[in-house]
């Protein structure tokens, strides 16, 4: 139970500790939508936010794409980094970024085509809407580039531990933004066009603020067109369609809600379905921030086959990822009002109170969704493609849609804010029941609850694991590694071997490692023995340090120097080291 503990501690602190640039970097398209809508229903019209509505379910389109290629390339990157395949990683890096730029300028053109020559019938109808629908569509299309390969840059950036440069990005982003829209629809009265064209150029030193740092010798993820293994982008697809697919039946419920809002409620729905959709964006970057982390982490511990980690991983999702959103929903309900009059001033206007309610009934559904999301972020990380699918398929469209059409002839526009909060307690049900199926008993633990196979990774009979905190953990530690060895059978040269090795690496990251700054650090140790290997694993959170560089740049020479390094690559099978999501990761072979 204390190892259990410790490792969810440190789980715990590592998932904290990612999630604000996580947040960050979700809400990005977020802020644009804000703004937009701030503009467009204070200084244009009601129609104009209309219009914006109607972008929605293209937009669902786009992020369902985002999604499908964001989270193939960074789970299958994950499971490569747990594997120790550096190329394979490389490729899968390269190849996801060029499929994105196909995509992006797919969009474009249809955007243009669609726009310019007022094709959009068939999704605004109403001769007012069309116009100035066309012309956001047209200002749009300039940024769809940069936002579906920048998205693609910023979720490597958090697997290179550099969020600062997206932070960077996101500020300048959120500058032009601000400032490009005030030009363009206040001074140079370009209306709903300007509202697109100022978030298309935001998007593009998006991009560009990010892409640089691809091409230096710094990055571990360099692009590179030469030898692209294209057979990969169909395990990209695979991997990232699932959970993206909830996003594709999120098109198709946004088309059908959009119909039953208009037919039973008229246009002004449009506007304060909008108006909350824009606002919550934001407050959404939070559980999306959350999935984010997640994903990364669920990744590289299915490759590395790590099962207590693994569960660890929803243990904290449980316990702090759903306080955190109830918090934040308890806050959005109480100032319903005072977020209303961001686009609304007048009560008596029927949008105004349509708005209010949106943002005191959406909100309940946030915690509900965290969970639902985190379960299609494990199905597809393990494989999981029946969950995945069903959860996609109920939560993406068929609750929604259901429920509104059920509930619209009574409750008019409270309906589709109530559909969404029976739509995360569905979703919870799917999750529990296909434990209660696949275990044919109810759930009893977070192994059951997760599905956790039998057979994956290693008993805790065949594995040690310590935490180090200090010099005086690394003095017992090469007894404990070989005691642990004799007893798995191993012969007594390979288990001195071990020990020696084990204290001669942690030794190195206390003396070099903690004194590097003053925070607190711990060095997480992992003795693993599976069909006759011996795997030595350690993971801190100290300043990068690759000991192979350390290796290579020791004097021939002089033999006294670096002398415990030498010793174990000599003896080591083989010895990997990277650095995943700002951790030290060193695996060693005996």
């Amino acid at each position: 139970m204390e190892k259990q503990a410790a490792n969810t501690k440190m789980i715990a602190k590592l998932m904290m500790k990612l999630l604000p640039i996580q947040i960050l970097l979700s809400a990005v398209t977020a802020v644009n939508g804000i703004v937009s809508s701030f503009y467009a229903s204070n200084f244009i019209s009601v129609d104009s936010m209309s219009a914006i509505g109607l972008y929605g379910p293209i937009n669902m389109l786009i992020t369902a794409i985002n999604m499908t290629m964001v989270g193939g390339s960074v789970i299958l990157c994950g499971k490569y980094m747990g594997q120790n395949q550096q190329e394979k990683m490389r490729n899968v890096f390269s190849l996801s970024l060029v499929i994105s730029a196909i995509i992006g300028i797919v969009f474009t053109v249809l955007f243009v085509i669609f726009g310019a020559f007022d094709l959009t019938g068939f999704l605004a109808k109403d001769p007012v809407l069309r116009p100035l629908f066309n012309q956001y569509l047209l200002g749009m299309s300039i940024g769809v580039f940069p936002l579906v390969v920048g998205n693609q840059l910023q979720a490597f950036l958090s697997m290179e531990n550099k969020g600062n440069r997206t932070l960077v990005a996101i500020g300048v982003y959120i500058f032009l933004n601000i400032v490009l829209n005030f030009l363009f629809v206040l001074v140079l009265k370009m209306e709903i066009f300007g509202l697109a064209l100022a978030s298309s150029i935001g998007l593009w030193a998006f991009f560009l603020v990010q892409a640089p740092y691809f091409f230096s010798k710094k990055s571990h993820l360099r692009f590179s067109m030469k030898g692209l293994a294209w057979k990969e982008s169909g395990a990209i697809l695979r991997i990232g369609f699932p959970a993206a697919s909830a996003r594709v039946y999120e098109t198709i419920r946004g088309l059908i809600v959009n119909a039953l809002l208009l037919a039973y409620v008229g246009s002004v729905a449009l506007s304060a379905f909008a108006a909350v959709d824009s606002l919550l964006r934001i407050f959404w970057a939070i559980p999306f921030g959350m999935q984010a982390v997640s994903r990364m982490l669920m990744s590289v511990s299915v490759g590395e086959e790590d099962r207590r980690t693994l569960a660890d991983i929803m243990r904290v999702m449980f316990t702090r990822y759903v306080p955190l959103m109830c918090a934040v929903s308890a806050l959005l309900i109480i100032f319903a009002v005072p977020l209303t009059r961001i686009f609304y001033r007048d009560p008596a206007d029927p949008v105004y109170m349509m708005t209010v309610w949106g943002l005191r009934l959406i909100p309940v559904c946030m915690p509900l969704s965290t969970i639902a999301i985190h379960f299609i972020n494990y199905g597809q990380a393990s494989g999981k493609d029946v969950l995945v699918n069903i959860l996609s398929l109920f939560d993406g469209a068929v609750f929604v849609a259901g429920f509104t059409a059920l509930l619209i002839p009574a409750l008019k526009m409270n309906s589709v804010y109530i559909a969404n909060i029976l739509n995360g307690v569905g979703c919870i049900l799917i999750c529990v029941i296909y434990a209660l199926i696949r275990k044919k008993h109810f759930p009893r633990s977070m192994d059951d609850l997760m599905v956790i196979p039998d057979d994956f990774g290693v008993t805790d009979d065949e594995r040690m694991d310590l935490s180090i905190k200090s010099i005086e953990d690394v003095v017992t530690i090469s007894q404990r590694v070989q005691a642990f060895c004799e007893e798995k059978g191993i012969d007594a040269h390979r288990s001195y071997l071990a020990g020696l090795a084990m204290e001669e690496m942690a030794g190195n990251i206390v003396d070099h490692g903690f004194t590097k700054d003053k925070k607190k650090h711990s060095v997480d140790v992992r003795v693993v023995h599976k069909d006759n290997d011996l795997i030595l694993r350690l993971k801190d959170d100290c300043v990068p340090f690759d000991p192979r560089e350390r290796q290579k740049i020791a004097d021939p020479d002089d033999v006294t120097k670096n002398i415990g390094l030498r010793m174990i690559f000599k003896m080591a099978e083989d010895i990997q080291y990277q650095n995943i999501l700002g951790l030290n990761v060193l695996t060693i072979k005996v």
